[in-house]
C-alpha cells in the first residue's frame, strides 16, 4: 500500500506555495522531489511530516493518515540545527528517547553509527592521562561533522520512511561517498526514501521516480528512466584532434559548447548524428569520442524550470 500524497496544498495570504502536489510510492525505493529555491519542496516535506498545517490534501501511510505513531520516520532537514552548547551524546540520547528507542538500545545504535560515520572520536573521546575529557558539544565540530551527527539522528530510530533534504550539501568528496554508501545500504534494507537535492547527478544515482516543482506547480513527474527515454538520444558529444565546427554546422546540428575541439551538440535524432559520423569517417577524421545519449536529469531540469529565479 505504501506512501501516498494527494493534492497537497498550501498558501500564505494570496500566494500559493504548494499547488496540489500528488505522488505515490507503492513499494520501497527512492523518490526525488526537485525544484528551484522557493519552488515548494521544503514546505511540502514539512506538511508531509505534520510540522506545518496543510490547507488541503492528504498524506497516507499504508492506507491511514501518516503520523509519527503509525510510521517510523527519519528526517534530515535542509536547515541543520543541532543545539550548539549541548553535548553531542546528550542530544543523541534525547532525540532517541523522543522516538521511543530505549536508552540501552540507543547507546548500541549510537556506537554503531559513530563507527559507520567515522565520528567515534567526537562521541567517545579518548582519555589522555589523568586529565578529565569533557564531552564534546556541537559547536566544537565543523559543519561537515555536525552533518554526520544530524544524519545519525535521522537513522537512530531505524526508520521505515527516511526523508533527506539536501543530504550531501557542503560535504567534501570523502564524506560524500560515505553518506552515499549509507544511503545505498538503507535502500537495500527495503526503506522508503524521499530525497530533495540540487545535485542532479546524485538524484540520478539513487532515484527511480521524481517530481519537479517550479513556482509551486508540478511541471514534470514520473519514472526517470521512462522520462529520459521519451526525449530520445538527442545529445551528442564529439571530441577530435582538429576543428570540426564547420562540418557540424553543415550537418544542421546545433553546437551548444565548443571547447578545445570538444563539442556538446543537440541533434534531431539518431539519423542526423549517423549522417555526421559517416561524413567524418569518409573524410578520414580521427575521433576521440562520439557519444550519442539521452539528456541528463540536469538538462531536463533546466529545460523544465527555465530561468526561474529564487523567490
Amino acid at each position: 500500500m505504501g506512501f501516498v500524497v494527494t493534492d497537497l496544498f498550501k498558501k500564505y495570504g494570496e500566494k500559493v506555495v504548494v499547488d496540489h502536489l500528488s505522488f505515490e510510492m507503492r513499494e520501497p525505493g527512492v523518490y526525488a522531489l526537485l525544484g528551484t529555491n522557493g519552488a515548494g519542496k521544503t514546505t511540502s516535506i514539512r506538511m508531509i511530516l505534520n510540522m506545518l498545517a496543510k490547507d488541503g490534501g492528504t498524506v497516507q501511510w499504508n492506507g491511514e493518515p501518516l503520523t509519527l505513531q503509525n510510521c517510523n520516520v527519519g528526517y534530515l532537514a535542509e536547515e541543520r540545527g543541532l543545539y550548539p552548547k549541548n553535548t553531542l551524546m546528550d542530544q543523541l540520547l534525547y532525540f532517541s528517547a523522543l522516538r521511543g528507542v530505549p536508552r540501552a538500545e540507543a547507546k548500541k545504535r549510537i556506537t554503531y553509527w559513530a563507527e559507520r560515520l567515522e565520528a567515534t572520536e567526537y562521541l567517545f573521546p579518548k582519555q589522555e592521562g589523568k586529565k578529565k575529557v569533557k564531552p564534546m558539544r556541537a559547536d566544537q565540530l565543523s559543519k561537515g561533522n555536525q552533518q554526520k551527527i544530524q544524519f545519525m539522528l535521522s537513522l537512530l530510530s531505524d526508520p521505515e520512511l527516511l526523508i533527506l533534504d539536501e543530504p550531501l550539501s557542503g560535504l567534501d568528496p570523502v564524506n560524500t561517498d560515505l553518506f552515499k554508501s549509507i544511503i545505498h545500504e538503507e535502500i537495500d534494507k527495503g526503506k522508503y526514501l524521499i530525497m530533495s537535492s540540487h545535485q542532479m547527478a546524485t538524484i540520478e544515482e539513487f532515484c527511480t521516480d521524481l517530481t519537479i516543482l517550479n513556482r509551486s506547480k508540478t511541471v514534470l513527474q514520473g519514472n526517470l528512466a521512462e522520462i529520459k527515454k521519451s526525449y530520445g538520444r538527442i545529445h551528442l558529444f564529439i571530441k577530435a584532434e582538429q576543428d570540426l565546427r564547420e562540418l557540424i554546422e553543415q550537418a544542421g546540428i546545433t553546437i551548444l559548447t565548443d571547447i578545445g575541439f570538444s563539442y556538446q551538440c543537440r541533434v534531431t535524432g539518431e539519423a542526423q548524428a549517423n549522417a555526421l559520423l559517416k561524413t567524418l569517417v569518409e573524410k578520414g577524421i580521427t575521433l576521440i569520442a562520439f557519444d550519442l545519449r539521452e539528456p541528463s536529469l540536469h538538462e531536463i531540469f533546466v529545460e523544465k524550470v527555465g530561468d526561474a529565479h529564487e523567490e
